[in-house]
Parts: C-alpha cells; sequence; structure tokens
C-alpha cells in the first residue's frame, strides 16, 4: 500500500532507532536531559533565538505561543484556512481564552490591508488584538510558500502597530528548503515559532517552541500545566537530532516527487490542478464528478492512500520514505481509476 494521506506517516529507520536507543538522558523536567538541552540549544542557534522548548505536539506548540501573547478575552489574527483554526480542537479559545480573526487569502499570504484593518481599535468594546499567526507552509493551500518579502511587509505592519507575531512553522523545514531563506532569517521576523520533528523530518514525536529565553521560560510553565513535561525526553530528542542531520538534507528530494507526481497527474482527463500551487511536498487536487469518499475508497482498492484536505480537492503528501517507483505508480493508480470508472 502506498500512503500518501500524510507526512507524519514517517516512521523511523534504523539509523533513527539506533540514535534514540543510544540516547544520553536524565530528568527533562529538571532540565537535566543532555539530549534535550542539545536539541533545543541547536535549534535555537540555527533560527537565531534566545532559546527553544521541546514539547510533544505542533498543537501544544503553537497553543503554548498563542498564550504567551494573548490572554482572556483577546483576538488572533490568522488566515482562513489556518490550521490553529481547523485542526486544533479549537484550544485557542481554551488555552488562551482567545477568539481568532480569520482572514481570507488566495495561498496563505493575507492581504495587508485587510490585516490592518483587522487590528481592534483600543475602545474598551472591542477585543484586543494580541498576536498575528502566520502558517509555512500552509497546509489546507497544497504546501504554499509564504514568502519572506511578504513576511517582512507584515512584520513592518506588526511592529507599527505593537503587536508580536507567531508563526506555526510545522512545515518550516520545507518552506526552508524550495526557497534557500535561512532558519535564521525566520527566527528574525517571528517573535515566537513552532517547528515540528514529526511531519517531513520523520521522528515519532516533538516540535519546539522558539523565542526570547523569557517567553521560552513561561512556555515551560505552559508546558507543564497541560501535561507535557516528560522525562527522560531525550529518547525522543535523539530522533529528532537524527533528522536535521539525515532527513532535512532529503526534503529537496520529497519537493522533486511531488512535483513528478502533480506533472503526471495534470496529464490525466479528469483531474483539476493548479501546478503553481506546488511548492513544496504536498499535491492538491480534485477529481469532480466523484464524491469524496467514493474516490478515496477506489484509490484504496488499487493500492493508494490519500486523503481530501477540505471537500471536493485531495490532497497527496511525499515524504523521505516514499521512493520514485512509489511516486510513479500511485498517479499511475489515479489513471486507472478515472479509465475504469
Amino acid at each position: 500500500m502506498i500512503d500518501l494521506r500524510s507526512d507524519t506517516l514517517t516512521v523511523p529507520d534504523e539509523g533513527m532507532r539506533a540514535a534514540m536507543a543510544n540516547a544520553r538522558v536524565g530528568d527533562d523536567v529538571y532540565s537535566e536531559d543532555p539530549t534535550v538541552e542539545h536539541l533545543q540549544d541547536r535549534v535555537a542557534d540555527m533560527f537565531g533565538c534566545e532559546a527553544a522548548l521541546f514539547v510533544p505536539s505542533g498543537t501544544m506548540g503553537n497553543q503554548i505561543c498563542l498564550a504567551l501573547h494573548a490572554s482572556t478575552g483577546d483576538e488572533v489574527i490568522a488566515e482562513h484556512d489556518a490550521h490553529i483554526f481547523h485542526y486544533e480542537n479549537a484550544a485557542t479559545s481554551v488555552v488562551a481564552r482567545a477568539q481568532i480573526h480569520r482572514i481570507s487569502s488566495g495561498a496563505g499570504e493575507m492581504d495587508l490591508n485587510q490585516v490592518r484593518e483587522a487590528v481592534r481599535p483600543s475602545a474598551y468594546y472591542y477585543p484586543r488584538t494580541a498576536v498575528i499567526a502566520v502558517e509555512n507552509t500552509h497546509n489546507r493551500h497544497g504546501g504554499t510558500v509564504v514568502s519572506a518579502q511578504y513576511l517582512t511587509q507584515l512584520r513592518d505592519l506588526a511592529t507599527a502597530h505593537n503587536l508580536p507575531m507567531h508563526c506555526d512553522g510545522a512545515r518550516l523545514w520545507n518552506a526552508m528548503v524550495a526557497t534557500g531563506t535561512s532558519a535564521r532569517a525566520y527566527g528574525d521576523i517571528f517573535d515566537t515559532l513552532s517547528v515540528c520533528l514529526s511531519k517531513g523530518l520523520g521522528a515519532p514525536v516533538g516540535s519546539l517552541i522558539l523565542g526570547t529565553r523569557a517567553n521560552v521560560e513561561r512556555a515551560r510553565r505552559w508546558r507543564k500545566m497541560l501535561g507535557g513535561g516528560m522525562r527522560q525526553t531525550g529518547i525522543l530528542a535523539a530522533a529528532g537530532l537524527y533528522a536535521l542531520d539525515t532527513i532535512l538534507p532529503k526534503l529537496v528530494d520529497d519537493h522533486r516527487r511531488a512535483q513528478t507526481f502533480a506533472q503526471a497527474l495534470a496529464e490525466i482527463e479528469g483531474v483539476l490542478i493548479d501546478l503553481t500551487r506546488v511548492q513544496t511536498n504536498i499535491v492538491a487536487f480534485s477529481v469532480p464528478g466523484w464524491q469524496d469518499a467514493a474516490f478515496v475508497q477506489a484509490c484504496q482498492e488499487q493500492g493508494l492512500r490519500i486523503a481530501p484536505i477540505r471537500s471536493g480537492v485531495m490532497r497527496a503528501v511525499m515524504y523521505h520514505q516514499i521512493s520514485d517507483e512509489a511516486c510513479n505508480e500511485a498517479s499511475g493508480i489515479v489513471r486507472r481509476v478515472l479509465e475504469n470508472r
């Protein structure tokens, strides 16, 4: 079975398992796990941030970061299809006790004028605008990259309104590889970032929060409150270190295979796809005339697992354990399904 539902489907390879088995560990709640400390220091240095904190999941990372900036009755500006709105169980309303003000966009870059208009006046009967959140790459738009040029302009707008910026960087590694933008450049733009180790990088668990030392210490208290304080976490951190050394350089191949798959789909009658949106490892496409569940089932019966990202739009995601042969076979299955309907 070729499973392209998500890049979270990676499993540790033998090298990663060996790194985990041999990790030096301690009690991370006491900040005494040497492998966790090394991972945190290394990633903080990559992004030019003062500190980093290992957390169990991207959702926890995002929600802690939002809670650092927003509190009861506040508002978070975010793109209409943002992960923090659609896929995190309304956690912002529970953890930070804030609401999300959504702004539609074509591919993840909110119109700057609309962002400016969304910043609330200071009158007591409005919620306080607390933070601007950006997702990069943007999942529901098909892995599109939010450009560094745009982010610089958004940063200027945020600074003019004395607002912090947070990056949901679950796939920020992919944006870095696709554009050549350095981690440090992103670190210079955002006040807080959450970056994931368990998607394209292939680690089994974990994300990192990045920011100032003061914010990371506050985040540590939030992590404990939310049940994310773990003990001998170095076993997991070792997987992240291995991923940075071994799998991060392979993301370029995931992007190449996504392009190959997308080009093959574009040649199949009955598939609608915008190739300009295939910028990283995600391929979004439509098959008019099919119910989502029926198309997913037909593909699965032929040996391909995919999933809808929203109604009428399928998503296929490449990762380092999908070979060129599997990529070619996947497009062949889509062709056969449509030809044999």
